[in-house]
């Protein structure tokens, strides 16, 4: 088939789904075509060696890559993030008109929901069908996010987006979404539930894999004759950083476990603040870490932590560092509400509690501390076989590619 993916992020920036998938398809005998913006996420700035331009076309992976751009910013300003989905979803809708014509079926990277945008004109003009992947709820990442805008604008931005929503659902040939919770909310909201299929994500495999502990990475994270947990990623408002600090902190005195802290953002600062205050030494912040060297930064500590906080939007969210630590064989403790804990607690790849108690969050580090060396080694293979099974690339490619076929077969002829 002729293939056509939308997505404002691509190669390189760090969303591995995109890319995986026109690699993919490519190496099926697939033909595919690639819109998206020139790379700035996550610092919100171009990357080095490349130049906005309105033609930007190249090869990567056999696929044809056309980038357009965009108002790159990724601070705290809703006037900024919403000017850079608003751009991208303005320059791909003027550039997918010739360069996604005649392609059999669009598929469309799911986040912002503004990235629909160049899909909805192809559907609507050139009856073109379109499978989405939808990665996160909105208008919920909106509007729960601090730079949602608040009062009646606040509730008309909710209203609005609803409907946008409804429309994009409706608009659709095929829905992949991230975990079970999510397809119950989008069919609530329209989604026809003959069309909507779960495929979870999968980890970046060429940098998250087993590997052997090395004794350099023991020493970068500090690494002592106690049990480690560690927490990798980003430091924002949503993954509440604050519960796992004072968790740790409060288990400092008996010297049962260590918490590492490697990443950063707008919610580091204040964490590394409130140690200081606790006096806990059991709390380690490594800062930024490049990607490569993740896998064997795992593999020096004993625990992956994923924490979110108990937001609606999250009981249908399965973050992407519980598929990259159980890709690494990794077992996790999690504080994250709905499909993330199930998943975790029903395949026995780590211990789970309910999100937002530090106490409760204190308790799992000691169970986890207590965890006999046998139970762990085989929690460490469940881990990786559960990600082989239910999260894997390929399971994904397989399941994305018969959604396209299908949408391809079926979708010119829906009204």
């Amino acid at each position: 088939m002729r293939i056509g993916i939308i997505s404002q992020w691509y190669d390189p920036e760090p969303v591995v789904i995109p890319g995986n998938l026109a690699e993919d398809l490519v190496s099926r005998g697939h033909e595919v075509r690639v819109l998206t913006g020139f790379p700035n996420y996550p610092e919100g700035k171009i990357y080095p060696g490349y130049q906005q331009r309105w033609n930007d076309r190249s090869r990567q992976s056999g696929a044809t890559v056309r980038r357009v751009p965009l108002y790159a910013s990724h601070d705290a300003s809703g006037a900024h993030r919403a000017a850079n989905f608003l751009s991208f979803s303005a320059t791909s809708s003027l550039a997918a008109w010739k360069f996604l014509a005649g392609v059999d079926v669009v598929y469309v990277y799911l986040t912002p929901a503004t990235a629909f945008a160049a899909a909805a004109m192809l559907k609507a003009l050139r009856g073109i069908p379109v499978v989405i992947h939808v990665q996160d709820i909105w208008p919920e990442s909106v509007t729960s996010s601090a730079m949602a805008p608040s009062g009646r604008v606040g509730r008309t931005v909710e209203r609005s987006l609803h409907a946008v929503m409804r429309r994009i659902y409706r608009a659709s040939s095929g829905i992949a979404v991230i975990a079970p919770t999510m397809r119950d909310m989008i069919v609530a909201r329209g989604a026809d539930p003959r069309r909507t299929r779960v495929i979870l994500n999968w980890a970046d495999e060429k940098l998250f894999r087993p590997v052997d502990s090395s004794e350099h990475a023991r020493r970068d994270i500090g690494r002592r004759d106690r049990c480690t947990i560690m927490y990798a990623g980003t430091m924002g408002p949503f993954q509440n950083i604050e519960g796992a600090v004072r968790a740790a902190a409060s288990l400092a005195d008996r010297s049962e476990i260590d918490l590492v802290l490697a990443g950063s953002g707008t919610a580091e600062q204040a964490a590394r603040d409130l140690t200081r205050d606790l006096g806990a030494d059991n709390i380690r912040f490594l800062g930024r870490r490049p990607i490569a060297d993740m896998a064997a930064l795992y593999a020096a500590a004993d625990f992956q932590l994923v924490s979110l906080r108990n937001l609606p939007i999250f009981q249908g969210t399965i973050p992407s560092k519980l598929q990259s630590a159980l890709a690494c064989g990794s077992p996790v403790v999690v504080s994250v509400p709905g499909d993330c804990a199930e998943l975790v607690e029903t395949n026995g790849v780590g211990l789970a509690c309910p999100p937002d108690d530090w106490r409760l969050l204190a308790d799992r580090f000691r169970q986890a501390a207590k965890i006999p060396a046998d139970e762990h080694a085989e929690m460490t293979r469940r881990a990786h076989q559960v990600y082989q099974t239910r999260m894997s690339r390929q399971a994904g490619v397989d399941q994305l590619e018969d959604m396209l076929i299908e949408a391809a077969v079926t979708g010119r002829r829906e009204p």
